[in-house]
């Protein structure tokens, strides 16, 4: 039987970038998956933060 390979795609956490800058408690984190091989680079997408009640930027993080 073959094992299976690596895949492409992994899981990234996306925090708040401006929840991070403001000082308030609480973080906002979303978690989704990307394609290694497309997207080398950091993801950074426009998700819904709940506690500043807006959209905002989220980025990637290790």
């Amino acid at each position: 039987m073959a094992k299976k390979a690596k895949g492409n795609r992994v899981q990234v956490i996306l925090e708040c970038t401006e929840m991070k800058d403001s000082g308030m408690p609480g973080t906002s984190r979303y978690i989704t998956t990307k394609n290694r091989k497309n997207t080398t680079e950091r993801l950074e997408l426009k998700k819904y933060n709940p506690i500043l009640k807006r959209v905002t930027v989220h980025k990637e993080i290790k």
